[in-house]
C-alpha cells in the first residue's frame, strides 16, 4: 500500500488530533483553562473537518477507519481521566466512560479472536453517547473560565446524560453482538463444543 493511501488528509488530521491531547493535559495541569477550552475546541473541530474531508474527497481509508475512533476515545478519556483529578468531573462519570470503552474494547477483541467479527458500526445510541461527552467536557472547561449559573446547569445536564447515555449505549451494545452471532455465525455453538472436546 502506497504511503499517500495511509497519510491522507483526513488521516493527518486524526493524528494531529491525538497530538493535541497532551497540550491540553498540559494546559489543563498549569490551570490554563481558557488555553485547553481553545485547543479542545480545535481538536473538536478537526473531528469533524477530517469526516467531511474523507466523504467529499473519497479518502476513506481502512486506516481511518480504527484511528478516528481510537483519537476520540483517546481524547475524551483522557480528558474525564484528567478533570477528575483536578475535582474538576466527579469521578462516578469517568469511572463508568473507562469501564464502558474497556469492556466494549475487550468485548470486541475477544468476538474478533474467536469469531472473526468486526465493524461494528457506531449506534445512534454511541453517538448520543459521545456527543454528551464532548458537551460535557467543553462545559466543565467553560465553567472554569467563566463560572455562571447557566453553564454550571448545561455543565451538569450533559455529565448526567453521558452518565445515562453510557449505560444505555453498552446495554446496545450487548444487544448487538447477540443480533450479530446469530445471523453472522448460526454454526458457532458447534464450532466452540468441537474446540472445547479437543
Amino acid at each position: 500500500m502506497k504511503l499517500s493511501k495511509v497519510l491522507t488528509a483526513p488521516n493527518q488530521l486524526t493524528m494531529l488530533r491525538l497530538i493535541f491531547v497532551p497540550f491540553i493535559v498540559i494546559q489543563l495541569v498549569d490551570g490554563h483553562y481558557r488555553w485547553a477550552l481553545i485547543v479542545f475546541v480545535i481538536a473538536g473541530l478537526s473531528d469533524g473537518l477530517d469526516g467531511l474531508l474523507a466523504r467529499t474527497l473519497h479518502q476513506q481509508t481502512l486506516l481511518g477507519q480504527y484511528l478516528d475512533p481510537i483519537a476520540d476515545k483517546f481524547l475524551l478519556s483522557t480528558m474525564f481521566l484528567v478533570l477528575s483529578i483536578l475535582h474538576k468531573i466527579p469521578w462516578k462519570y469517568t469511572i463508568l466512560v473507562f469501564g464502558r470503552d474497556i469492556s466494549i474494547l475487550a468485548a470486541s477483541a475477544v468476538l474478533f479472536a474467536i469469531a472473526g467479527l468486526r465493524n461494528f458500526s457506531p449506534s445512534i445510541f454511541g453517538k448520543a453517547n459521545t456527543l454528551s461527552q464532548i458537551s460535557a467536557v467543553f462545559f466543565v472547561l467553560l465553567l472554569q473560565v467563566d463560572a455562571v449559573r447557566w453553564v454550571w446547569i448545561v455543565r451538569t445536564v450533559f455529565l448526567r446524560a453521558t452518565f445515562l447515555f453510557t449505560i444505555v449505549s453498552a446495554v446496545h451494545y450487548v444487544f448487538l453482538v447477540q443480533r450479530r452471532l446469530r445471523t453472522d455465525l448460526p454454526a458457532l455453538p458447534e464450532h466452540t463444543s468441537a474446540r472445547a472436546g479437543r
